[in-house]
């Protein structure tokens, strides 16, 4: 009775992961996949690359900046920590109630302040992570 009890608990606990697994690695791949977006835009920035940056953004975003060019203008005059960051690290990503991700990102601009930026995603239906939102505020303590 002991032996057939232990066997019934493990297949129960190996069908749990088989089950499990899949769906906590499609999460992995999803937050994976947003952190390269992210990553991609801010190299895109950092090369002066419009076009790349602009790609990485929702067409929500996109529709409010109807070029490349004027996109990267918005950045450059309004989140320029972002547009020129000296250094940048992704600390955390979270699942939004949205569906979407958030992403939090601790950036140092060219001149040694520290920023913090929060950044929103949304999934596409093609299944491309898009940016469609970065809130960026100094970080508690920063000089200047």
């Amino acid at each position: 009775m002991r032996a057939v009890l232990s066997l019934l608990i493990a297949l129960v606990c190996l069908t749990a992961v088989a089950v499990c697994s899949p769906a906590r690695a499609a999460d992995d791949a999803a937050k994976s996949e947003a952190r390269a977006t992210v990553e991609r835009q801010i190299e895109a920035f950092r090369k002066d690359d419009a076009a790349t940056a602009y790609a990485q953004a929702a067409p929500s975003i996109q529709g409010m900046f109807t070029s490349p060019d004027n996109f990267i203008e918005m950045v450059r005059k309004g989140y320029a920590a972002v547009y020129r960051a000296r250094s940048f690290s992704i600390d955390r990503i979270e699942e939004t109630d949205d569906e979407g991700l958030a992403l939090g990102v601790k950036l140092q601009d060219e001149n040694g302040v520290d920023w913090v930026a929060l950044y929103s995603l949304e999934k596409q239906t093609d299944g491309a992570w898009r940016i469609s939102g970065c809130r960026l505020v100094k970080a508690p303590g920063s000089a200047a």
